[in-house]
Formats: structure tokens, C-alpha cells, sequence
């Protein structure tokens, strides 16, 4: 490579990383235009909210909530008659809002109805609703004359918060919904929402029940199921990323139900802190502080033909000692919000294991290397673009002693080309490749050159590629941003999109996947001209087409963020080979050293020793047979 070809180079890079800084201010302004316009639209609707409120009896209701009325249910005679009364109402819809979730509650079963999450859109620019409507079901189930399950009832707000929008200046709204089993016993539910946090407090309190719940009873059951919502713009690959989680009391680690499966289940015969429904970046977590006698999860996905509107439907079910005691107190808490590293980190619990950063080698290089880079350049730089090539070529900063020691090896193997044509010229035959092997590593040895120093290097940076394959689709951060023609790096990017679908590769064409496996094919290329060849036209025809093609059908759905961090990380090693090999390798004075090395007297190692002193015995005593 010439003068004018390196500042050639240099031009494109400069073109390039201008142009990427370009595209980021026009895309930072148009979604600054689109936020604007959307908080305008809120404000005026709020503000239609409010006034129809005002005008209301009941201002708790807001205009899109309006009760529904059902027809009332057949009288059950087994049931005490504050219960049979608990069955014939209307529904009511209650809205409690902070700055970062808007939660619905009904009377009906007095639970969560839906949950929004102000700051995210989906993939089609809707709010991100986790759940919503009769889908949706948590009730405490226990037994009195007969088995009783409390979403079946209509529970009676007897604490209504004065605020139902929170803000900085509001500590807490509280809202407490009572369901009157007889004269004498009730069940509350509590829920208690504060500013700027993704929890919600739910407290459960048995008045008096124990004159209701016979004395051999010792546990009440609390099942939750719910229908998670789509949010993503890939249904196959939310839907791998998507599963129940759970955590036991004091473990170091979480575990879960398996992803990528149609459905699964589990019963738990311990102890449980938590149980979460994940999806691929949002969770809805439901934490049981005192603990749970045990439990039993499962999940099943929903088919892709209706995955228009459901991900899967998730079930939980957890069991509480009761002691009788005339009064009993159950505290829990959700979370309802994205599965942000840093955010779950700062609710404890070990939540920050939701998210899928790799196993016991993995995990700690994107915990300790990958995330606090990213989070460091995106204190600074908002195009994603830019942050990965420099994420790209502050790794390969980190791995630049290795690559250069599997440089150094591949150019000392280089420089033995010509000998090894010889072997292989001298061993024409497929029966003698044992010979030529040999004979090329007594070679090999003899100069000086490891074959171990080409591959070990490579070895050592596997586990950062294997870190970074599981950092791009589970990164929160990436979810939703664009750069080029790619709209979303947590997901493919698609510049054609095909009128039918090709097993294993999909029905659209993803371009970084193509440049990727393209910049493959040229860095095989480019190191197999640097490589001798040893008589093997299979590792050749792997190496130069098989690769490429592999990864590039199996790159096409995978996150484009994914795909765009190889394609840099092959043309910067690119780069970086021709540099070192250029500027840093004298291959006159290397050669010089390895016929050197070769003129000495090779000394032979005490296994060497020791073998050929073996050979000799075997040869003597089949001499005197």
C-alpha cells in the first residue's frame, strides 16, 4: 500500500465519521421535533382530562374510563352475605401516575388493570403498555366454607389518594381497596406509588379473618397471570429473549424457566424472593420481601400469527403462611419497568441478572469492561454509530499485544513458504501426510515459530467476541437507535425486504450482515496470503467462502448493532495487520534470526529424551527375539 492509497484511506475515515456526526444532529432534531409535538398532544389532552373530570361527580374517573356495567351474577347461597353483595357492582377504573409510569387499577379483584411506561414507544411509535385490561389477573385465594378467589369480587376503595398525578413536590399517592368478607373480617389491598421510581407497594391485611378461614388452614395462595404485551419490532427475537425469572432467598444467582421455548413450567419447592415476567427489554417483577413458602411458574408464547398484539402468557403462583392471628399483614412490591443494567442494579435484589450478559466467564468482561466503556462514551457522544466504532477500537487497543503476537507468528510462517512447498512436494501423497506433518512441525521447531502463536492470541479474544454477542440484543441502551440506514441496533436492519421467507435466513437483507460477512471473506483472504499452506484445500475453501456465508445467514436477524461491531472490528484488524506488518516487522532481519536459530544445535527436551530412549529399547528387544 502506497502514500496516496493511506491518504485515500485517511479521507474516506474523515468523510465517514463526519458525515455519521452530520446524520446524528439531523436525527437528534427531528426526534426533538417529535417529542415536542407529542408533549403538546398530552398537554391538551390532559387538559381536556381535567376539565371533564371537574365536571363529574366522581373526578376520580377519567373520561376514557367509564364505568362498565356487567350484569350481576348468579347469587351463590354459600356464600356469607357480605360476599354475595361483592359480586354485584360495576367496574372502576383509577389512574395513579408518576413521572415514569402510569398505573390503572380496578375495583374489580382491587388490582392493577394496566401499566404504561411514560418514556418508551414500541417499535410503531405506541406507548409501552406491559399489560393491559382483563388479561390481567392477581388474586389471594384461601379457603372459608368453600374456596374463595378475591378477583371474582368487587373490592370498595376506602382510601382514595388526593393526588393521582404525582411530582416532585409529591411524596406519595396511596390507595386502599377493602373487600368485606363478613361483619367482622375484610381483606385490604394497599397500594402506595412515590415519585420517580418504577415500584409500586402493594400491602395485603387479613382484619379478622380467622373468623372465617378454618383453623387447619395454614397457608393463602396468591396467583398472578398476565398476558404480556408485543413491543418490539421482531417478534422471533423478543420472544427468545423473553421468559419467567425467579430468585431464591440469599442465592447468588437468578434463575428461569429457559428461553426460546413455546412454553415451559416449573414447580418450586423452596423459598422465593421474586418472580419476574421478562421480556427482551421490559419486566415486570413482583417481590415477595418476607418471602414465600414456594411457588410454581410457567410461561407459553404466544403463536407469531397473533403476535400483532400478545409476546406470551405468564403464570405464578405463591403460597404465604397464615398463622391465624386476627390480624395478618403480606407486603409486596412490583417493578414495572426496562431492563436498564444500571437501573436494576439500583434496586438491589440481584435484579440486574435479568439481563442476559453471559455466563461465569462472560458476564464479568461486559459487567467490568463492555458497559462501563459504553456508559463512559455515552456520557459524551449520543450517536450510537460513533460509540461502537470507538467501543470497537478501544477493545482492539486492549487486544492489540495479542494481535501482534499472532501477527509475528503468521509473518515467521510466511517466511517459511518456500520450505514448506518443498515438503509438501517432497510428500505428494495422501498416505504420507503423517510424514509431512511431522516434518513441517520438526521445522517449525527448529526456526523458532510456535504453532501455538498464531492460535492462542486468537484464543484469548474469544471470550470478548462471545461478550459482545451477548452485549448488543440485551443492551437497553441501543433499543430504539438508529444510525445509517439501520433504525434500531437492538434489532436487524433491513434494506430489502423479500416477498417470502428463506429457512435460516429470513425474508429480508440485512446490510451489515452482508458487509460484515464481505469484510470476513477479504480478512481470510488477506491472512491466508500471509499464511503458508499445508497441503489442506478443505481449510481453505472453510476459511474463504464457508465463513462468510455461515455468518452471514446467521447474522441476518440477529442485532444489526451486532453486526455492524464485527464488520469494524475485521476492518480495523485489517488495518492494524497491515500497520504492524509494515512499519513494525522486518522480515530480512526475522529471516536472518530463524536461520540462525536453525544453524544451532537443537537441544532435545527430556520427553524427547526419554522417548527416543524408549524406541531404542523396543528396537533391541525385537533384535533379540
Amino acid at each position: 500500500m502506497n502514500k496516496n492509497t493511506l491518504i485515500g484511506i485517511l479521507l474516506i475515515g474523515a468523510i465517514f465519521i463526519g458525515y455519521t456526526y452530520y446524520s446524528s444532529n439531523e436525527q437528534k432534531k427531528q426526534q426533538a421535533a417529535r417529542l415536542e409535538q407529542l408533549k403538546e398532544q398530552q398537554r391538551l389532552q390532559h387538559e381536556q382530562d381535567s376539565i371533564s373530570r371537574a365536571n363529574r361527580p366522581d373526578s376520580l374517573i377519567t373520561p376514557e374510563e367509564t364505568p362498565v356495567v356487567v350484569a350481576p351474577p348468579p347469587v351463590d347461597e354459600n356464600l356469607p352475605p357480605a360476599l354475595t353483595a361483592a359480586m354485584r357492582n360495576e367496574t372502576q377504573l383509577l389512574t395513579l401516575e408518576n413521572n415514569r409510569m402510569a398505573i390503572t387499577f380496578t375495583n374489580k379483584g382491587g388490582q392493577i388493570y394496566s401499566v404504561q411506561l411514560k418514556n418508551y414507544r414500541t417499535h410503531d411509535s405506541l406507548p409501552v403498555i406491559l399489560f393491559n385490561g382483563d388479561n390481567n389477573n392477581f388474586s389471594l385465594n384461601f379457603f372459608t366454607h368453600k374456596n374463595i378467589t378475591s378477583s371474582a369480587f368487587y373490592f370498595t376503595p376506602v382510601e382514595l389518594p388526593i393526588i393521582t398525578q404525582l411530582s416532585e413536590t409529591d411524596s406519595v399517592a396511596r390507595l386502599t381497596y377493602r373487600l368485606q368478607v363478613a361483619d367482622d373480617a375484610s381483606i385490604d389491598y394497599t397500594y402506595t406509588l412515590r415519585h420517580n421510581t418504577y415500584c409500586v407497594d402493594l400491602d395485603i391485611r387479613l382484619n379478622g379473618m380467622n373468623s372465617q378461614i378454618p383453623n387447619n388452614v395454614t397457608t393463602v395462595d396468591l396467583n398472578w397471570s398476565t398476558t404480556l404485551l408485543r413491543q418490539e419490532k421482531d417478534y422471533a427475537s423478543e420472544a427468545n429473549y423473553s421468559t419467567v425469572a425467579f430468585k431464591y432467598p440469599n442465592a447468588g444467582d437468578v434463575d428461569d424457566l429457559g428461553e426460546r421455548k413455546d412454553n415451559a413450567d416449573k414447580k418450586i419447592t423452596t423459598k422465593i424472593e421474586w418472580i419476574a415476567f421478562k421480556q427482551q427489554f421490559f419486566s415486570s417483577i413482583l417481590i415477595a420481601p418476607n418471602y414465600s413458602n414456594n411457588a410454581s411458574v410457567a410461561y407459553q408464547n404466544s403463536p407469531q400469527d397473533n403476535a400483532g398484539k400478545e409476546l406470551m402468557r405468564c403464570t405464578a403462583a405463591m403460597q404465604f403462611p397464615y398463622d391465624g392471628a386476627p390480624q395478618t399483614n403480606i407486603p409486596l412490591q412490583f417493578y414495572f419497568g426496562p431492563n436498564h443494567y444500571k437501573t436494576l442494579q439500583s434496586y438491589g435484589r440481584d435484579f440486574g441478572k435479568l439481563v442476559p450478559l453471559g455466563g461465569w466467564i462472560i458476564r464479568p468482561i461486559n459487567r467490568w469492561l463492555i458497559i462501563p466503556t459504553f456508559d463512559l462514551l455515552n456520557g459524551f457522544i449520543r450517536n450510537y454509530g460513533l460509540i461502537i466504532l470507538l467501543l470497537t477500537i478501544f477493545i482492539k487497543i486492549i487486544l492489540a499485544p495479542f494481535s501482534q503476537k499472532s501477527i509475528v507468528s503468521s509473518a515467521k510462517m510466511k517466511l517459511l513458504k518456500p520450505d514448506i512447498d518443498k515438503i509438501n512436494a517432497k510428500y505428494p501423497k495422501q498416505e504420507d501426510a503423517m510424514k509431512k506433518q511431522q516434518e513441517i512441525m520438526a521445522l517449525y521447531k527448529k526456526t523458532g515459530v510456535s504453532m501455538m502463536g498464531g492460535c492462542l492470541p486468537m484464543l484469548l479474544q474469544m471470550p470478548i467476541l462471545f461478550a459482545m454477542f451477548r452485549f448488543f440484543p440485551a443492551s437497553f441502551e441501543l433499543r430504539q437507535e438508529g444510525f445509517l440506514w439501520a433504525t434500531d441496533f437492538s434489532t436487524y436492519d433491513s434494506i430489502h425486504d423479500l416477498p417470502f421467507s428463506i429457512p435460516m435466513y429470513g425474508d429480508h437483507v440485512s446490510l451489515f450482515a452482508l458487509l460484515m460477512a464481505l469484510s470476513t471473506f477479504f480478512y481470510s483472504k488477506m491472512m491466508m496470503a500471509q499464511t503458508p499452506q499445508t497441503g489442506q484445500p478443505g481449510m481453505k475453501f472453510m476459511q474463504l467462502y464457508f465463513m462468510p456465508i455461515f455468518l452471514l445467514v446467521l447474522c441476518n436477524n440477529f442485532s444489526s448493532g451486532l453486526s455492524y461491531y464485527y464488520m469494524l472490528s475485521n476492518f480495523i484488524t485489517m488495518i492494524q495487520t497491515w500497520i504492524i506488518r509494515k512499519f513494525f516487522i522486518d522480515e530480512k532481519k526475522m529471516l536472518a534470526k530463524m536461520q540462525a536459530r536453525a544453524a544451532k544445535p537443537q537441544k532435545k527436551s527430556t520427553f524427547q529424551q526419554r522417548l527416543e530412549k524408549m524406541q531404542r529399547q523396543q528396537q533391541q528387544a525385537r533384535k533379540r527375539k
